[in-house]
């Protein structure tokens, strides 16, 4: 059951990725073109998704197991560093060059494009690269911790 109540709400979400355009990856670019021929209309979508998504967090933030059953877990850290930035950056400069982010990927790669195959083989072998330096890279050091008295 819960294989298909994940199914159907991937579908879902894959059917507003697409009829809100966002897996078109010209009117992405368009929206990313600023000094150009600018499309605002992805703004509208985002300030739509943030309004639904606002309130569904505030509520995962409450508790402790989805609807599902699977646990839920947040952010581990909530500190802005190096390795948050440039993942933010990669992830920036991959959406300004392809015009497509994780989600449509997945939903182009339905469609057996080309283009789509070899951004979502690059998208997978990123994440092999992310895993790698994180096994490379030495472990973080506990916070300090400071006693008052």
């Amino acid at each position: 059951m819960r294989l298909a109540i994940t199914f159907a709400l991937g579908l879902i979400f894959g059917c507003g990725l697409y009829l809100a355009g966002m897996t078109d990856p010209g009117k992405v670019l368009g929206f990313l073109d600023l000094a150009g021929l600018w499309d605002p209309s992805l703004a509208f979508v985002m300030g739509g998704a943030i309004l639904i998504a606002l309130p569904a967090f505030r509520l995962a933030a409450k508790r402790r197991q989805s609807y599902l059953g699977c646990a839920i877990s947040g952010p581990s850290s909530r500190k802005i560093d190096p390795a948050l930035l440039a993942g933010a950056g990669v992830f920036g400069v991959g959406w300004g060059l392809a015009g497509v982010c994780p989600g449509p990927a997945v939903f182009n790669l339905g469609f057996l494009d080309p283009k789509a195959i070899v951004f979502f083989a690059a998208m997978v072998a990123g994440f092999g690269v992310e895993r790698i330096l994180l096994f490379l890279s030495p472990p973080a050091r506990p916070a300090a911790i400071v006693q008052d008295g």
